[in-house]
């Protein structure tokens, strides 16, 4: 089991920046393929971006490419999404997930939520224009 909570969402004007933080439980962090997704009301939860259990490798959405950036630090249990230059359509409440390591990685392997099994709760983040 892992159990992931979420921080660091809040109000922030266009263009400007908010850092998510994930903490993870468990001794087993490192083995996880990290995943962050979002979900505006009405709308499907959609891939934000992933990261190799190892930090090596990264994947992101067309629509974060450039602006946002996912990192972990396997040492403290936690994976991070630095999001910049934040645009009132990024509004939404952010997850993030856990996927158990496979033989091979391919970011674009792990862009859907149903190879994710453990899932936050969520943080909210909004963009006002």
């Amino acid at each position: 089991q892992v159990q992931l909570v979420e921080s660091g969402g809040g109000l922030v004007q266009a263009g400007g920046s908010l850092r998510l933080s994930c903490a993870a439980s468990g001794r087993t962090f490192s083995s996880y393929v990290m995943g962050w997704f979002r979900q505006a009301p009405g709308e499907e939860r959609e891939f934000v971006s992933n990261i190799k259990w190892s930090g090596s490798s990264t994947y992101y959405a067309d629509s974060v490419k450039g602006r946002f950036t996912i990192s972990r630090d396997n040492a403290k249990n936690t994976v991070y999404l630095q999001m910049n230059s934040l645009k009132p359509e990024d509004t939404a409440v952010y997850y993030c997930a856990a996927a158990p390591r496979t033989t091979y990685y391919s970011g674009s392997n792990y862009c859907t939520t149903e190879m994710y099994d453990f899932w936050g709760q969520g943080t909210q983040v909004t963009v006002s224009s």
